[in-house]
C-alpha cells in the first residue's frame, strides 16, 4: 500500500466547530461558553495552563464524557462526528501482554473483526517499527511505544484525530522526530492537539487556541506565520511567542476577550 492510497483511504476529514461549551469532571464546572474552529485537514493546537479543561474537551470531543449542557459541537460537511475520531493520549496506553502489532490491532479486535495484516505491515513500515513487531511494551523505548500508539491511531484511519499531549513525556530529540513523523503522516486528517508547550503549537498548529479560566471563556486565536512544519525559533515568529505566552499569563476580563496577535 503505497502513500497515496493509505491517503484516499481515509473519509474527507472536516473542520470542526464547538460553540457554548460547558464542560466539567467530577462535579466540578471547569469552562463555561466556550467557543472555537479547527479548520479541515490541518491541526489545531490548544494551550492553557494545567486544569483549565483542555483534556476534558477532548474527552468531550471524542464522545467519552458528556457536556454539562448546552454544547453544541459538530462537523463541517458532515452530519456528526460519531465514528469520525480517533483518541491519542498522553500515555501510550499499550497491552502489555501484547505484541506491538497486536497493540496496532487492538481496536479491530475490540469490534470484532479481523484485523488487516496488510495494513498493520504498511503502517509497522510508516512509523519505523517493522523489526519491533513482535516486541512486547515493556522491551520498547518511550520513543518506541509512542510510534506504536500513532500506529494504532492510523490504524483506525478516522478523519478527525485528537490528541492529549502524546510527545510531552519524550526527550527533545524523540519528541522532535514524533512530531514530524505525526504530522507526515496525519497530514489528510483534522487534528486537534493539547499541548503545554508554545514552540509544539508554533511548529505544528496552523491555528493556535489559548484556552483561559472563567464564565464566558472563549479561546484566544493564534495564527502564526508560515506553514507548518515551522522551525519555532525562526525570528518571524518571536512576535506570537510572546503574544502566546502574554495570552497565557492574562486572566481573562471582558476587556480582553478576544483580543489576539497573529
Amino acid at each position: 500500500m503505497n502513500d497515496a492510497n493509505l491517503l484516499s483511504a481515509s473519509p474527507y476529514a472536516p473542520g470542526l466547530s464547538v460553540r457554548n461549551a460547558r464542560l466539567g469532571w467530577n462535579g466540578l464546572e471547569l469552562l463555561s461558553g466556550l467557543s472555537f474552529d479547527a479548520p479541515a485537514r490541518a491541526w489545531t493546537c490548544l494551550l492553557g495552563e494545567s486544569g483549565v479543561g483542555k483534556s476534558t474537551l477532548l474527552r468531550t470531543l471524542a464522545g467519552l464524557i458528556e457536556p454539562l449542557d448546552g454544547v453544541d459541537i459538530w462537523a463541517k460537511g458532515a452530519t456528526n462526528t460519531s465514528n469520525s475520531v480517533a483518541y491519542m493520549a498522553q500515555q501510550d496506553l499499550l497491552l502489555p501482554w501484547l505484541t506491538a502489532a497486536d497493540n496496532v490491532a487492538l481496536g479491530a479486535r475490540l469490534r470484532g473483526e479481523t484485523p488487516d495484516s496488510a495494513k498493520i505491515s504498511d503502517i509497522l513500515e510508516r512509523t519505523g517499527m517493522t523489526d519491533r513487531a513482535d516486541a512486547r511494551p515493556r522491551e520498547l523505548s518511550g520513543g518506541e511505544r509512542q510510534r506504536i500508539a500513532l500506529a494504532r491511531t492510523l490504524m483506525e484511519n478516522r478523519p478527525i484525530v485528537l490528541m492529549d499531549e502524546p510527545f510531552s513525556a519524550l526527550d527533545a530529540i524523540t519528541r522532535a522526530q514524533l512530531q514530524q513523523l505525526a504530522f507526515e503522516l496525519l497530514g489528510a486528517r483534522t487534528v486537534v492537539m493539547v499541548t503545554h508547550d508554545p514552540f509544539e503549537a508554533l511548529r505544528l498548529g496552523s491555528k493556535i487556541h489559548v484556552v483561559r479560566k472563567g464564565d464566558n471563556s472563549g479561546a484566544v486565536p493564534f495564527s502564526p506565520a508560515g506553514t507548518a512544519l515551522r522551525d519555532p525559533t525562526d525570528p518571524s515568529l518571536r512576535g506570537s511567542y510572546h503574544a502566546i505566552m502574554a495570552a497565557l499569563d492574562t486572566p481573562k476580563t471582558p476587556e480582553n476577550q478576544g483580543n489576539a496577535a497573529a
